[in-house]
Order: C-alpha cells, then sequence, then structure tokens
C-alpha cells in the first residue's frame, strides 16, 4: 500500500494541550474506522506550528477525504517514493 506524508499547517500546535491532541487523535480515529481498511495513521510528528503524518492508503484522494471528514488541514500531500536512512550509505 502507499505510503503518504501529510503536512498539517496548524499554528501554535506544539503548545495544544496532552488533552486537545488526544481528542484529535480520537476524530481522526473514528473517520478512519468509518472510511474502512484502506487507509491507516501510522504515526505523526508535532512540532511548533505544523503536523506532519505519516498515512498508507490506496491514494491521495483518500488522505484528503479523512482530512476533509475529521476536520483537519491537509496542505500538502506527498506520495512516499522510497525511505532512507544511514544504513542507506552501507
Amino acid at each position: 500500500m502507499p505510503e503518504f506524508v501529510i503536512e498539517r499547517n496548524m499554528p501554535g500546535v506544539g503548545n495544544a494541550s496532552s488533552q486537545d491532541i488526544k481528542q484529535a487523535s480520537m476524530t481522526s480515529c473514528d473517520v478512519l474506522r468509518e472510511l474502512g481498511p484502506n487507509i491507516q495513521w501510522v504515526h505523526s510528528y508535532v512540532t511548533d506550528d505544523k503536523i506532519y503524518c505519516v498515512y498508507r492508503a490506496p491514494d491521495e484522494g483518500m488522505i484528503r477525504d479523512h482530512a476533509q471528514k475529521a476536520g483537519l488541514p491537509a496542505d500538502s500531500v506527498a506520495r512516499v517514493r522510497s525511505v532512507i536512512n544511514p544504513t542507506t550509505a552501507e
């Protein structure tokens, strides 16, 4: 299944309370269950003003559908073509 990186511009999100982050996660998971097994949230990175999420889905359209239904921005959606790390150099 293709992986995607989603950039969500959310000013101040790095200062959100743990309860706010939990609620947003619960909303996202509710929408994922509604959309079915063809979309999966892998993990997310929260920075000061953005959240970067990694999802698996058949296409970008499903990613954007999830964002719209969850009330989350999806300012950029990019398909992952390969993954590299320090062992790539070996």
